[in-house]
């Protein structure tokens, strides 16, 4: 009989919640409801009641702040993420991802130099610094395991999803070169690649709607993705069940990705 509980004991530390609609909003409450105890951060005033609330709803410790293009305010996150769980960290999801609405229209070829930084600074390289802190946490652990979302936009050239996709792939490459690096320290690094999920993040993407539609008519088992399948596999890879899985995409896109046309 599988265990009710598998994350009974883990610590946990969730990046990118921004409503209860938010994927790693959904992940955070299956590890929960597994028995993590979670810390959050949130960015920005406009979000922070929403986090607050949610985080309280399952009894975090911690709730902070957190600009990930700055390497101080993530080695004050990871101080309090430190403090909070007696120096120990064992899980950490990563769903931090953004680009101008302006960059998401359009050619890509118009992307901007320092638009372009910024998206691959906040939706990759923030990644690699948020990996590297995390890594003597949970190397006093014993081990641990990051996940992080990406998407086939970092693969193929999507309409309107420009500078994202290019920051998705360079995200793609950390996984790999980071699982290459934690390894040796029990650490892995993972990502899910999630087909077309109705998030606020979505919402700024032109013709969301349609690739909703054509995934669904397309992929081979024919059906809409949400939240929900995408925590299920998150909680896979961070569970002890994948102790043997790093440097892996999961794809949750109804099988969309496998298909030529």
């Amino acid at each position: 009989m599988a265990d009710a509980r598998p994350f009974e004991g883990k610590r946990g530390l969730v990046l990118g919640v921004a409503n209860r609609r938010s994927i790693a909003w959904a992940i955070a409450k299956r590890l929960a409801d597994g028995g993590a105890q979670l810390a959050f951060t949130y960015q920005g005033d406009r979000i922070e009641g929403n986090v607050r609330e949610l985080a309280d709803s399952i009894g975090s410790p911690l709730v902070t702040s957190c600009d990930v293009r700055s390497d101080e305010d993530i080695a004050r996150v990871f101080s309090e993420v430190g403090e909070a769980f007696g120096g120990e960290l064992d899980l950490l999801i990563h769903s931090v991802a953004f680009a101008a609405a302006e960059d998401l229209e359009g050619r890509f070829t118009d992307t901007p130099r320092d638009r372009f930084w910024m998206a691959v600074d906040v939706s990759a390289y923030s990644l690699v610094a948020v990996s590297r802190a995390a890594e003597p946490l949970m190397e006093k652990t014993g081990g641990g395991s990051i996940v992080t979302m990406t998407y086939l936009g970092g693969e193929r050239a999507v309409p309107h999803y420009n500078v994202m996709g290019v920051a998705k792939a360079t995200l793609d490459a950390s996984v790999k070169y980071l699982a290459a690096d934690l390894g040796a320290k029990n650490i892995r690094v993972n990502a899910v690649s999630a087909g077309p999920v109705r998030t606020l993040a979505a919402r700024s993407i032109a013709g969301f709607g349609t690739m909703e539609s054509i995934v669904e008519e397309r992929a081979p088992l024919h059906r809409a993705i949400d939240a929900e399948d995408v925590a299920g596999a998150s909680a896979y890879l961070l569970s002890d069940d994948a102790r043997n899985v790093t440097g892996t995409t999961l794809y949750v896109d109804a099988g969309y990705h496998a298909m030529g046309m």
